[in-house]
């Protein structure tokens, strides 16, 4: 039902973070919300079309920093709950997707509210708990970013449904966007309770229908936002909730003609089979469906010969370390230079030794444990490798299963910098470093971008103007998808860019983007080379030796000319024909002009009596 008005959403901004001092309203809040979930057992079933579904076959959702501790028993789902709940999706689209926009947004709103309130310290717990983040990782992720998400989204939703086609002179043209005809699949990892919050619900915020399956490692952090949308008013069968692997679930998922999209988080090989599969099925869907999804990434951070050591050793423990390095933009390698090095060592080695690690309900903790049994003997294998081979593990290394699954922050020299440890994504708290010689800035570029097929964040420190200028459009070409350039020895100096992520590094949701430069018309255009101000190979090699001093009347030192425009040829855009006043004497018929108007162009006029009259004078 349409509604008589134009509403606009209250204005938004960024949720603020919660620091859980000691003492405060909120410490004691979240800290009685963890006595209370670790003393209780949960029973999770499946929710489908807004029914509980227990099947009775189970797992046991642990806490990884006390594996012998079940906080939940999750009911698995299989081929008759997939089918349950694409039916049910089926069924709530015929009313979702005719809902007015202001009232799926008013849904979204409600839950961003009641997390920002009641629910806050349930869905912090949770996360704790669950996936052994510490207080502050949790809320970050379970609080902020989930609110951020759920606030945000309306706001980009307007955005695109403002975007309107332009209408000519007695004519309006509308655009109208559509939900997709069918259901989203949506596939959301452990490591963020965001992630899953924001994959679930924002097609259901444009009028779709979802089948959500998380993460099993994330079960209960999952349930209590799916509890928490119920409370906020989602109707059934809009998000339907079935726990299962990978091939109990997205087997059935795939192969339904219904499936209108995927949106998707989680590796780069799940990723790749899921699309396979897609292409192999093409044949039998209803639609195409729309695929959107993010991969892993090895990601580095390169230190140039001038960068601050303090900016990068902060940059490489909170960047690998926290929440064990299980971030998708966690660092995982690092080119140092060789006059750097030395420092550099000495200080990471002092650093990792202070850092915390254990249960993450003790607030004085920085890290927790790795996930699971799988993440830990992933973890394990790696520094058994570095050891076995050419490399120096410098700190870290430990690793302890006994009561949950620890692994020490660890920092690896490696002397071959296309060992796998700088290739592969391992996802736990191991960081490579390899150690550059000092001249060899540009070489290093390139091997950051050769050596791993895919990355998703970079970093680059340096305080000279000119290495900056010369890494910054390798930046937008490398393979990675964000990258950030450090130009000051502190966060607080720091200059950073952003470009879309390229290659495969797949796509994210929340795709931060830089407005792309105008196209270059000049004689680089025309096959002449790059004609920008310092792309001369003699600039380059001067960037190679910033120590030297430019000579007088260098090109670089030269005031640049002032460009002046030609004067276009011909319009920039094309003009309709018969429609521009220089066409109406060519194209455009002319209505034909009377005698009397004829006359007055010059023709004679003769009376009655056969005397000449003037024009416009009556006969006597």
């Amino acid at each position: 039902m349409s509604s008589s008005g134009i509403f606009k959403p209250p204005p938004v901004t960024n949720e603020p973070v919660k620091d859980y001092a000691s003492g405060s309203p909120e410490r004691a809040e979240l800290e009685k919300r963890l006595v209370e979930m670790k003393s209780q057992q949960l029973d999770i079933p499946c929710i489908i079309g807004g029914e509980e579904i227990r099947t009775g076959e189970i797992f046991d959702a642990l806490m990884p920093h006390d594996k012998n501790h079940v906080l939940a028993e999750v009911h698995k789902g299989g081929g008759d709950e997939v089918e349950k709940a694409i039916g049910a999706a089926a069924d709530a689209w015929e009313d979702w997707h005719r809902v007015p926009w202001e009232e799926r947004a008013a849904v979204f709103l409600c839950a961003a509210e009641l997390l920002a309130g009641p629910w806050r310290s349930t869905l912090v717990a949770a996360t704790m708990l669950n996936q052994s983040k510490t207080a502050h990782q949790a809320e970050i992720d379970a609080a902020c970013e989930v609110i951020d998400f759920w606030r945000f989204n309306v706001q980009f939703m307007l955005r695109i449904y403002e975007e309107q086609p332009v209408s000519s002179p007695g004519v309006w043209n509308r655009m109208e966007y559509r939900p997709l005809e069918g259901f989203v699949f949506a596939i959301s990892p452990f490591n963020f309770t965001a992630i899953g919050a924001n994959l679930s619900t924002s097609p259901a915020l444009m009028g779709d229908t979802v089948v959500w399956k998380p993460a099993s490692t994330a079960a209960v952090s999952a349930y209590w936002t799916m509890k928490l949308l119920e409370e906020a008013g989602l109707p059934p069968g809009v998000i339907n909730l079935v726990f299962g692997s990978g091939a109990q679930i997205g087997d059935p998922v795939l192969a339904s003609e219904h499936l209108a999209g995927i949106h998707f988080t989680g590796s780069t090989e799940v990723f790749h089979s899921i699309w396979k599969t897609v292409g192999q099925n093409i044949d039998r869907y209803r639609d195409y469906p729309r695929i959107v999804g993010e991969t892993g990434g090895k990601d580095f951070i390169v230190a140039h010969p001038s960068a601050d050591v303090d900016a990068v050793a902060a940059a490489i423990l909170r960047g690998s370390f926290e929440y064990q390095g299980q971030k998708c933009s966690a660092a995982s390698r690092v080119y140092a230079p060789s006059n750097l090095w030395p420092k550099l060592r000495e200080r990471l080695v002092e650093e990792v030794g202070t850092i915390k690690m254990g249960d993450v309900t003790d607030f004085s903790n920085f890290m927790g444990a790795v996930i699971d049994g799988g993440s830990f003997a992933r973890q394990r294998e790696a520094i058994e490798h570095a050891k076995a081979n050419d490399a120096e593990v410098l700190v870290g290394g430990g690793t302890d299963d006994s009561e949950g699954f620890f692994v020490e922050p660890t920092v690896i020299q490696t002397r071959d910098p296309r060992d796998r440890l700088m290739q592969e994504e391992f996802f736990g708290p191991i960081v490579t470093t390899y150690v550059y010689p000092e001249n060899e800035w540009e070489q290093t570029l390139e091997l950051v971008d050769e050596t791993a097929p895919y990355g998703l964040t970079g970093a680059i420190f340096s305080q000279d103007r000119a290495a900056i200028d010369e890494a910054e459009p390798r930046g937008r070409t490398t393979r990675r998808g964000r990258c950030g350039i450090s130009s000051g020895g502190s966060a607080r100096g720091r200059s950073r860019r952003r470009s879309s992520r390229r290659r495969t590094t797949g796509t994210r949701s929340w795709t931060e983007t830089e407005p792309q430069r105008p196209r270059h018309r000049g004689r680089r255009a025309r096959g002449g080379g790059d004609c920008r101000r310092g792309a001369h190979p003699r600039d380059q090699a001067q960037r190679l030796h910033p120590g030297r001093q430019r000579p007088p009347g260098h090109r670089l030192l030269r005031a640049r000319p002032r460009r002046r425009h030609r004067r276009p040829t011909r319009p920039r855009h094309a003009r309709l024909r018969g429609r521009d006043a220089r066409d109406l004497a060519g194209s455009v018929p002319q209505r034909p002009e009377p005698a009397r108007e004829r006359g007055r162009a010059g023709h004679r006029l003769v009376g009655i009596d056969g005397r000449r009259r003037l024009p416009g004078r009556p006969d006597p």
